[in-house]
């Protein structure tokens, strides 16, 4: 019966986050070494996942599970044009237990951002997209300009 239960809860929670657009690794590494303008990335997760590796030129906004980095996400994002292409990522654990992406993708709709999408991260960063060799950079969060 627990069984059941958890699998019902997995089953509900990535119901709910695919309510969303989203990307997959492949596509965005493809995008990102692709002539053109890249998409704005923002990275909505934990700072030290950030500092340990993150993709480069993504603007760190904080864990968009606080309030905190919820207004940074979107005093960011408020600069940008509502028809300009966003990705969000996190990676600190597997797709269906992120706390932070909901909450980005929900404020980016609430804003009016109709090209905002999530980055697919089935398992986390390392396994989805470090370890597969895609862009990586590591060091200080780079806060978004004021």
């Amino acid at each position: 019966m627990k069984l059941l239960a958890i699998g019902a809860v997995t089953a509900l929670a990535v119901a709910l986050a695919a309510d969303f657009p989203q990307i997959e690794p492949h596509e965005l590494a493809a995008r990102l070494k692709a002539k053109g303008a890249p998409p704005a990335l923002f990275h909505v997760g934990f700072a030290v996942l950030y500092r340990s590796k993150h993709i480069p030129n993504s603007i760190y906004t904080g864990a968009a599970s606080t309030p905190e980095g919820l207004a940074a996400l979107k005093t960011a994002a408020g600069k940008l044009p509502r028809d300009a292409e966003i990705v969000v990522y996190c990676g600190c654990c597997p797709w269906d237990h992120c706390p932070n992406i909901k909450p980005a993708m929900e404020l980016l709709r609430q804003m009016g951002f109709t090209r905002a999408k999530a980055l697919y991260v089935p398992t986390n960063m390392k396994a989805d997209w470090f370890d597969l060799g895609y862009p990586a950079e590591a060091g200080e969060a780079a806060k978004p300009a004021k």
